[in-house]
């Protein structure tokens, strides 16, 4: 398809695809003459996950070049390239170590894995920003006074875990390794609030049954 064609079937338009052409987020199209190229269906895949990242995940552009770039790696194993693109993924700041709801949360961060078992998870603390998202959470909830730690955590943890086990059975149906780790950035960008609007729902549907309307 042209360039045209392309904006028709993706909704975006031309301008739009050329900028992020320039910017390398959408390979070059298959040169026909000098001023023609012509795209086709991983092109129209591509920008529609660029899209994706860019206009509901909020991914700055540098950022989802990085992402790509990692996606695109054919010389990472599967983890890694999975891992890599997922860590390059707008994170939450660094915790302050200096700070002694800080160091609690480390604490009771590293009972839960212990206690789950979760030797892959403890190896890749020093380099997980899911770890440090959860310290930081764990240190917050500590700092307002709420004691939440490795026992409070761990029920959600077992049912977060059955909900990664979902995710890679779904990933794994895709046929080829670029279309998976595509899917894992999707998932990163669509499910965490599609997951977080059903806990929603259900906390007002147990809400109401127990409590009513009142």
């Amino acid at each position: 398809m042209r360039l045209a064609e392309l904006s028709e079937h993706s909704g975006v338009s031309t301008a739009t695809i050329k900028y992020y052409l320039r910017e390398g987020l959408l390979p070059p199209g298959r040169q026909i003459n000098a001023t023609t190229a012509e795209y086709d269906e991983e092109h129209l895949r591509r920008l529609r996950l660029v899209r994706a990242m860019i206009q509901v995940g909020r991914v700055p552009v540098a950022k989802v070049r990085e992402v790509l770039g990692h996606v695109d790696d054919d010389s990472l194993g599967r983890s890694i390239r999975l891992g890599a693109a997922l860590w390059a993924l707008p994170q939450v700041p660094e915790p302050d170590e200096d700070d002694e709801y800080v160091r609690a949360a480390h604490q009771e961060v590293t009972t839960l894995l212990d206690r789950l078992g979760w030797e892959n998870a403890k190896q890749l603390t020093t380099i997980s920003p899911a770890y440090r998202s959860l310290v930081v959470a764990v240190a917050a909830f500590r700092r307002l006074g709420y004691e939440w730690g490795a026992e409070q955590l761990a029920p959600y943890a077992e049912l977060m875990h059955r909900t990664a086990v979902l995710d890679l059975d779904n990933l794994e149906t895709h046929p080829s390794e670029a279309e998976r780790v595509e899917f894992a950035i999707l998932g990163a960008i669509l499910n965490e609030p599609l997951l977080r609007s059903l806990h929603r729902l259900a906390q007002e549907e147990e809400s109401t049954r127990r409590y009513g309307f009142a």
